[in-house]
This record gives C-alpha cells, sequence and structure tokens, in this order.
C-alpha cells in the first residue's frame, strides 16, 4: 500500500483481459493455421521442380522417362531431410515413391505416370489435419497441377 491505496488490478479486471484476448485468438487462429499449409505446400512445390529436373536429365540419358526415384533405372532423386509430403509414382515405397512425415499413402500416387512421352509426377499430404489430402502434380511441361486442394 501507498498512502493508504491499494494498488493492481482486481479479478474482474483481468478476466477482461483474458476474454478480449480470447476473442482475439478466436479471429487471428485460422488465419495462422492457413499460412503454416501454405507454407507446407511450398515445400511440395520445391521438390516437385527437383524432381522434374531429375526426370529430364533421365530423359535426356535415355529417350524415355522413369517412375522411380531411385535404385536401377531411377531418376537419382532423394530429398534433403525430413519432408511433409509424399513424393513420386505409384508402386514400391523407396524406389518409386518417398513418404513424408504427414502420412499420406501410396493410394495417393494413382494417377501418377511416366512413359517415353510424359510423366506427372504427385505430391501428397494432410497439411491441415483434416483427413483430406492435398494431392498435386507436375508433369513434363513443367506445369504446376493442383489436382485436390487441401487449402480450401
Amino acid at each position: 500500500m501507498i498512502n493508504g491505496k491499494r494498488t493492481g488490478f482486481t479479478l474482474f479486471e483481468l478476466m477482461v483481459v483474458v476474454a478480449i484476448i480470447a476473442f482475439i485468438s478466436l479471429i487471428a487462429i485460422p488465419n495462422v493455421m492457413r499460412y503454416l499449409a501454405k507454407s507446407k505446400r511450398a515445400e511440395a512445390y520445391i521438390h516437385l521442380g527437383s524432381i522434374y529436373t531429375a526426370e529430364k536429365i533421365y530423359w535426356s540419358e535415355h529417350g524415355t522417362y522413369t517412375n522411380k526415384l531411385r535404385g536401377k533405372d531411377g531418376a537419382g532423386w532423394s530429398p534433403e531431410g525430413v519432408t511433409h509430403y509424399t513424393y513420386g509414382f505409384a508402386g514400391q515405397e523407396g524406389e518409386n515413391f518417398v513418404v513424408g512425415k504427414l502420412g499420406a499413402g501410396a493410394d495417393q500416387l494413382h494417377k501418377s505416370y511416366a512413359n517415353k512421352n510424359g510423366f506427372l509426377i504427385i505430391a501428397a499430404a494432410d497439411i491441415d489435419g483434416d483427413g483430406k489430402c492435398d494431392v498435386i502434380g507436375i508433369n513434363e511441361k513443367h506445369e504446376i497441377i493442383i489436382l485436390e486442394d487441401d487449402l480450401d
């Protein structure tokens, strides 16, 4: 006490401040979650671009595209570090595709293909945890194709 006066905040004042912070959080959290999902998708664009380059190099050496990322007759692509997305082609894990930490399985890669004339490489992940996968592809023309959009 200073000169007989109490200093500090009352319980009511503290509860009003907590309520205001909670209200602001309710408004801000959905936007933050969307930005986090977009940043995960940026990873997919980068890795799809590097797989595209590996496929083009493989084609220049063999005259056809490959549906293998690694191993014998593979494009020689391997991700740096841990990925969020699953990348590649339908087939055998480790050879045709690499599983990311968000757990999209090989069933999400069924639209992928590679032949003499072209390819479609798939990246898939459940980036916002809602059970729906974000599925993105890149083809031999370097066109990014969003097959299933999980940002909506």
